[in-house]
């Protein structure tokens, strides 16, 4: 039905037969998470509720991804159309959320914002490697462990029961 060699590589196909070479998929070099204001924003503590839950989002899709971050960009979008834009370098690559959190503060701090309208707001980690690749410090820093190990419950909770079922007080916006 198929003719010559549509027909050869089709029985070929469903014995299981493939001649090409498998490619390893190549990692993503860059992963990034935005948020833009609904309206523009001078509101320091909103701005850095934001960043927060961007930095949760990033270092939770880094974690699926099986992924460290050695640098952490952080992109402002300003009401004139202007913007903003730093990088820094991680001690050593990660995609825990406290590095990344200092990281971005840092930057955030950097910035030094004092009348600039915000329109948006994007993180963005770098120079990606596989988790595999990411050398571990032995720690005595219990508390530090201990939030490590919170992250990975928190990760579990967020699979189960959605991206928004468990974070930072901070990121969660009162109703009133």
């Amino acid at each position: 039905l198929l003719g010559g060699k549509a027909g050869r590589q089709a029985v070929d196909r469903a014995r299981g037969i493939d001649p090409r070479p498998v490619v390893p998929r190549a990692l993503p070099a860059a992963a990034t998470v935005r948020h833009t204001f609904p309206q523009q924003t001078l509101d320091g503590a909103e701005v850095r509720a934001a960043l927060l839950d961007l930095v949760v989002r990033l270092g939770r899709l880094l974690r699926r991804r099986r992924q460290g971050a050695r640098a952490l960009t952080l992109v402002l979008k300003f009401a004139q159309g202007a913007s903003w834009e730093r990088t820094r370098r991680l001690p050593e690559a990660s995609a825990h959320d406290e590095d990344l959190r200092t990281a971005a503060y840092q930057l955030m701090d950097a910035a030094g914002l004092q009348r600039g309208r915000l329109t948006g707001i994007a993180v963005k980690g770098e120079d990606l490697v596989d988790a595999g690749r990411v050398t571990q410090q032995i720690s005595l820093d219990r508390a530090r462990e201990a939030r490590l190990v919170a992250e990975e419950t928190m990760d579990r909770i967020r699979d189960r029961f959605g991206p928004d079922s468990i974070g930072p007080a901070a990121v969660f916006r009162r109703v009133s």
